[in-house]
């Protein structure tokens, strides 16, 4: 299922519920939003505070016929302590909201990540983890700047303005009203800009996200680009995304740039106004010299927060958009769930029962067709086939990575959907073709990062596989830290370690996916030898590209086209002659080929 997380065309009143959904990720901080709403009404009081202070030492202590210097240094004593705790307030209101902010996204991002962590493999499938990331990193940062950018120009830029406007009419009605005549037209502008705004904040954004994902596969891909000499086309690719990022950005700058100096000009033409007006009045002796200049410093303040405002409406665009998409991602209800009341896990050994499955990754496109089979416990099957066969979808249907489209799969005669898909999983061990390590420590990757799970178990799950060996000669042992994907390791030797996995987690089950297929010969020799161990008193599926790793099962399933075609001991089904008998030989002249161009 494709959730769309990169579009960005949704209707306003739909984005903004989307920023309003997060919401109650901040009410574990309504005290700290709290106290910085106290500290926004003494910093802004402050602010507009300074010009009637100014007005008064103008109008009382120096305008008169003789300089008032007591006064002045009552009113200067005063204007340095207004600024001193306009300075105070601002930087515990930042500190404080800053903390809120970075908490907030803290667990907004535990909760995608969690989210994300709960979908099915399906979900993988049909949507791009460069876009997953831009989501959980960038879409996540753009939200922090809403809960601490614009919920601070909000609420003291919003303050300022209504202290300003009450300042200007308590000093002169009619050269304040003088200096509101513009407002509507302010907001006619913003307005007619609005859109446009909105528009270019979205084409960026998306533009940005699209270079994420490219970047985040095609890193992930590198080895295959390289292989197939596509490095010049991919960088061409990569720079048509960039210039398509760098055209909505310049335009996104112009239509910003436009709208503050449309706000700049405005507020010019206030001040000229002020002037005009103001000065014929202290002409006519209406009004003192310092209300002329207090009304010049608010008209300058006033457009300040105006155009402060203005700069958020960025920040608020892209918190939409990103509020939308991180929205539509946490709504994305799970393939696979689990059930009310599910079963718990009991004391069986590993019995598995296919009944008449279906299944197909899209609809009407099935890979396993009416398949119903079962495995005693403590066997060793072998599933053989061509390419697209379905050997893999089975082991994807036992550990629910994938749901059923009909029948039941059971395991110790337990429908495995009564499980809870942890407890399914722990009894389930799986080792693929492809190992992935994790940056950290060998004890770290065995071990999972699972604290409860001892040195001494690490050690002795070691030990059962033979990776012991190897792992003593490494420069610090089980304290060697591992490179990413771990690349100083062989990969006979990631192999091991993910064999150690599986020890230290002891399942019932365990699934070999191909496990040896990239192998040399005489790694597998070493790699089998660590299976062999693994294996004992374990329900054991091995689905195999070389055939020789299966020719001791207990029997062996021949898949083709999703349904059973063959089962039976290896000696059996090469008596038989049929698709068994025709990979094998295949198998042993490819073999053969290769041993030839060796020598």
């Amino acid at each position: 299922m494709s959730i769309d997380i990169g579009a960005t065309k949704r209707k306003p009143r739909e984005g903004m519920s989307s920023l309003l959904r997060l919401l109650p990720f901040a009410r574990p901080y309504v005290l700290q939003f709290s106290v910085v709403f106290v500290l926004v009404v003494i910093f802004s009081a402050t602010s507009v505070l300074q010009p009637y202070l100014v007005k008064i030492a103008i109008d009382r202590d120096i305008s008169g016929s003789h300089i008032n210097v007591h006064g002045l240094y009552v009113i200067t004593a005063v204007y340095v302590g207004a600024v001193l705790l306009g300075l105070i307030t601002n930087y515990l209101q930042l500190i404080i909201l800053q903390y809120a902010g970075q908490s907030i996204i803290r667990k907004i991002r535990l909760e995608l990540f969690s989210h994300i962590e709960r979908q099915a493999m399906s979900f993988f499938d049909n949507n791009a983890i460069g876009r997953l990331v831009t989501n959980v990193s960038s879409d996540t940062e753009t939200i922090s700047q809403f809960f601490t950018q614009f919920f601070l120009s909000m609420v003291r830029d919003g303050l300022s303005l209504l202290m300003i406007i009450f300042m200007m009419f308590a000093l002169n009605v009619r050269i304040a009203s003088f200096a509101m005549i513009l407002i509507p037209l302010i907001f006619m502008i913003s307005i007619l800009f609005r859109k446009r705004l909105r528009t270019a904040y979205q084409t960026t954004r998306t533009r940005l996200s699209n270079i994420v994902a490219f970047l985040a596969e095609n890193l992930a891909g590198m080895r295959i680009t390289q292989i197939f000499h596509q490095e010049s086309r991919q960088s061409a690719r990569y720079d048509t995304l960039n210039q398509s990022h760098r055209k909505a950005n310049i335009h996104e700058y112009q239509v910003s740039v436009q709208f503050n100096r449309v706000l700049e000009l405005l507020g010019n033409v206030a001040v000229a106004f002020v002037v005009w007006i103001g000065g014929g009045e202290v002409l006519h002796k209406a009004i003192l010299f310092g209300t002329l200049y207090a009304f010049i410093s608010y008209v300058r303040q006033f457009f300040t927060p105006i155009n402060s405002i203005t700069q958020q409406w960025n920040t608020l665009q892209s918190s939409i958009v990103a509020a939308d998409r991180i929205g539509r991602l946490l709504a994305t209800t799970p393939a696979i769930g689990d059930v009310d009341q599910p079963v718990a896990i009991g004391s069986g050994n590993g019995k598995i029962e296919f009944d008449h499955v279906t299944f197909g990754y899209k609809k009407d496109e099935y890979v396993l067709q009416d398949l119903s089979f079962s495995i005693q416990p403590g066997s060793l099957i072998g599933f053989v086939g061509a390419t697209g066969a379905g050997k893999s979808s089975i082991m994807s249907l036992l550990t629910r990575f994938y749901e059923v489209d009909e029948g039941n799969i059971l395991l110790d005669d337990v429908n495995i959907k009564q499980y809870r898909q942890q407890d399914l999983r722990r009894m389930i061990g799986i080792v693929q073709q492809d190992v992935h390590l994790f940056s950290g420590t060998v004890i770290d990757n065995i071990r999972l990062f699972r604290k409860e799970i001892t040195e001494d178990e690490v050690i002795k799950a070691a030990q059962t596989v033979g990776a012991e060996e190897f792992i003593l000669h490494l420069a610090e042992g089980y304290h060697t830290k591992i490179l990413a994907k771990g690349a100083n390791l062989s990969m006979g030797q990631r192999q091991l370690l993910s064999f150690a996995r599986i020890a230290v987690q002891n399942p019932r089950v365990l699934i070999l996916d191909e496990a040896t297929a990239s192998l040399d010969s005489q790694t597998e020799v070493l790699v089998q030898q660590g299976l062999a161990k693994l294996a004992t008193h374990r329900t054991t599926l091995v689905i195999a590209h070389r055939l020789s790793t299966v020719r001791d099962a207990d029997q062996i399933i021949v898949l083709d086209r999703g349904r059973i075609v063959e089962t039976g001991t290896h000696e059996t089904l090469l008596a038989q002659g049929g698709m068994y008998s025709q990979l094998y030989e295949k198998s042993f002249v490819e073999n053969k080929y290769a041993l030839s161009t060796n020598v």
